[in-house]
């Protein structure tokens, strides 16, 4: 659940593709830099902070740390968490889209939600940088929760291709984090 503190984005959530679920990565310095992995389910934003951020290559395995729901608004927010503010720090949008959910069992689709619950969900990310399939799987549970991010082995995986060290600008302003940080710093 979010808490009250938490910022919020600018209002309408951005949405490229008619009533699509969306997901949105956002690149977060705070006590160590990271990306927030987030997907739409349930009216909120599911969360996980993804130390290395995402993968192109399928033969990568990236941890993911499940973090609180968000709410959707926050999908939008860009800017700095001031300090004693939960996640303090500086916030960029890195990457946003849309999603399809690709879980199924005996060729029916699972709910992301119920999927979550079981501990695997499949999705198809519709975004400006990360596009294709991706996995999320639970391989620990209880307070040392943990998950693993993998690239799916399709048209879209590109081994060798790092885009968290080549894609360092945001798709909602364009700034860096660097820039975010002195601009809304300095405010």
């Amino acid at each position: 659940m979010s808490r009250p503190d938490d910022p919020h984005g600018e209002g309408e959530v951005a949405r490229t593709s008619g009533d699509r679920p969306i997901f949105v990565i956002q690149k977060h310095d705070a006590t160590t830099l990271h990306y927030d992995f987030r997907l739409e389910a349930d009216g909120v934003l599911k969360s996980w902070a993804v130390p290395k951020g995402p993968s192109t290559d399928p033969k990568e395995k990236r941890l993911a740390v499940p973090t609180e729901d968000h709410p959707l608004d926050y999908a939008d927010f860009e800017g700095v968490i001031p300090e004693g503010g939960y996640g303090a720090g500086t916030v960029m949008v890195w990457d946003r889209g849309t999603y399809r959910n690709l879980t199924r069992k005996g060729g029916e689709e699972v709910s992301v939600t119920e999927a979550l619950g079981r501990g695997h969900v499949s999705v198809r990310l519709e975004g400006e940088k990360v596009r294709g399939g991706y996995a999320l799987t639970r391989f620990r549970t209880g307070k040392g929760e943990a998950w693993l991010l993998v690239k799916m082995d399709d048209a879209e995986a590109a081994p060798g291709r790092d885009l968290v060290a080549t894609e360092l600008r945001s798709v909602v302003s364009g700034r860096t984090i660097e820039e975010i940080a002195a601009e809304e710093g300095s405010a």
